[in-house]
């Protein structure tokens, strides 16, 4: 019997999810990151040569694509996929420009597409174009970072856009044949969602370019915010107390240790934005904002920040560094390192493994005709994803990031199985079900019942 057909008599299971700690690596290790040198992986460029594919690239994660992708014996045949990604490659958050600096951002001819589809109105292509008015006299009260660029923020910008086709087009290769995915988008047999947030859909319209390049116009799916589970944004009060628990509550002491320790780091870069020690904008609770500024800056080619006051005082690239290790080392606490991370992962994302589990459910008993759901999202949607699969090693999803579900019928057997694959190969994760390569499905979903329980259950562990 499956270890986790034992747990589901448990009242509130999602609340008592078991916690499988990740393996110990250089990355959840506070002293090396920050006594160490180097930056865990590539933030220059979307680039990862052949021979490195597979390491980890924040500005483009690495995906599923036919040089690295192993197919199973032709004992199982390929019945459904699903999808789900980060963003590409972006400009910061603009609660992430305050840098009292002079980098501006460029969106000339690829900025946000705006409008409404008719088919009784011939319409005209809209394109946003940020513009600061010296006229304005607000205008000089917002961040600097605002200031000469032609961006909103956030925005895909022309670099993640291609990222984004590319993306597609190699996920095309590996999966149009397998699926008898035809050129032009067939909403019968496959469907794509993207979350509120504008950035999913600018990506959108570049994947599913590569993805169905006979398709000029496709209706994607996106839930409504009070419930949408795929960014996530449904009501969850007893994850936010999880989480704000393990970082600035009772149970905190970890979490606050690393933030003590990183007060020099802090000072240093303060003195090149200008934030106050005792901001209210989050920049001292997390390097959120620091490593969003400065990875986006990298990612497209632009130097490090320095200070408007003092054009010697820059940040240095051993600074940058150490940012990315913390940035790191902070996603890998909060979804696999912290005790009750899993609980927390369990909660947050449990709407979305249960849409999961139906998709594949009625996909294996005939009740669907779905091949193919692609779901473009956000750190803040893989990052729990992860959590709650239990990743072997965490990491900070970068640009592009990608889970990708493939569900197998064993022809002889007659059963059905998963495969999970990140960065392009099955992923190893901590739990008993070891490395997610040819998974029995009801051991899977056994799982995952363990740890978010039913909808009602969910429901009902949310509001505990």
């Amino acid at each position: 019997m499956s270890p986790f057909i034992l747990l589901l008599g448990i009242a509130g299971v999602s609340a008592t999810a078991l916690h499988y700690p990740p393996s110990s690596t250089s990355i959840n290790n506070l002293t090396f990151v920050l006594n160490g040198t180097g930056r865990p992986g590539i933030f220059n460029s979307s680039v990862t040569p052949d021979k490195e594919y597979g390491i980890y690239n924040w500005c483009n994660m690495p995906h599923v694509r036919t040089k690295e992708y192993r197919t199973p014996s032709k004992d199982f045949e390929l019945q459904f996929v699903e999808v789900i990604q980060r963003h590409h490659k972006r400009t910061p958050y603009s609660s992430n420009t305050f840098f009292k600096e002079d980098v501006s951002w460029d969106c000339d001819g690829s900025g946000p597409v705006v409008g409404l589809s008719s088919s009784k109105v011939d319409i005209t292509q809209v394109e946003w174009q940020a513009s600061v008015p010296p006229a304005n006299p607000f205008a000089t009260l917002v961040g600097p970072g605002f200031l000469g660029s032609t961006c909103q923020f956030p925005s895909i910008t022309a670099e993640g856009l291609a990222d984004s086709f590319t993306h597609g087009s190699d996920l095309r290769r590996v999966y149009a044949k397998r699926l008898n995915l035809h050129d032009k988008f067939d909403p019968s047999v496959g469907r794509i969602r993207v979350t509120n947030n504008v950035i999913t859909s600018q990506v959108a319209s570049g994947l599913l370019r590569g993805l169905f390049p006979d398709s000029d116009h496709i209706q994607v799916e996106v839930q409504a915010s009070p419930f949408d589970s795929l960014e996530p944004a449904y009501p969850c009060s007893k994850a936010n107390a999880l989480r704000n628990n393990f970082t600035t509550g009772s149970g905190g002491q970890v979490w606050q240790q690393h933030l003590t320790e990183a007060a020099p780091l802090y000072t240093k870069l303060d003195r090149v934005s200008g934030i106050v020690k005792d901001d209210t904008g989050g920049w001292h609770v997390s390097f959120d904002h620091y490593y969003d500024n400065m990875s986006a800056k990298q990612c497209h080619g632009k130097r490090l920040p320095c200070s408007t006051n003092d054009t010697s005082l820059c940040v240095t690239q051993d600074e940058a560094d150490t940012v990315y290790r913390l940035g790191s080392w902070e996603y890998s606490y909060l979804f696999r390192d912290a005790p009750d991370s899993a609980a927390y992962s369990a909660l947050r994302y449990g709407a979305y493994a249960l849409e999961l589990k139906s998709h594949l459910t009625d996909v294996m008993h005939g009740k669907s005709r779905l091949k193919y759901i692609h779901n473009v999202a956000h750190d803040g949607s893989v990052a729990p994803l992860l959590g709650l699969l239990q990743i072997d090693v965490m990491v900070w999803p970068g640009m592009g990031s990608e889970v990708v579900f493939e569900l197998y019928k064993n022809a002889r057997s007659k059963q059905h199985f998963i495969r999970v694959l990140w960065s392009g190969q099955p992923m190893k994760t901590s739990t008993p079900l070891g490395t997610l390569d040819m998974v029995k499905i009801e051991d899977f979903f056994a799982y995952i019942d363990s740890m978010v329980g039913s909808g009602p259950e969910l429901v009902n562990a949310c509001n505990s």
